[in-house]
């Protein structure tokens, strides 16, 4: 589990000082049903396909 959840958007209300999100949980989403093939059909950054 990752400790610290970094966020750019400063408007976020759940952003904080040094990019950190200070939200509950997160949620992410693939733009392409329930798998993605690649980061890029994600909205997450962190993205790596299951091997």
């Amino acid at each position: 589990m990752a400790r610290d959840v970094l966020c750019e958007v400063s408007n976020c209300k759940y952003w904080e000082q040094g990019n950190k999100c200070a939200a509950d949980a997160i949620y992410i989403v693939s733009h392409h049903g329930k798998q993605a093939a690649d980061q890029k059909e994600t909205d997450c950054k962190t993205f790596e396909p299951e091997v």
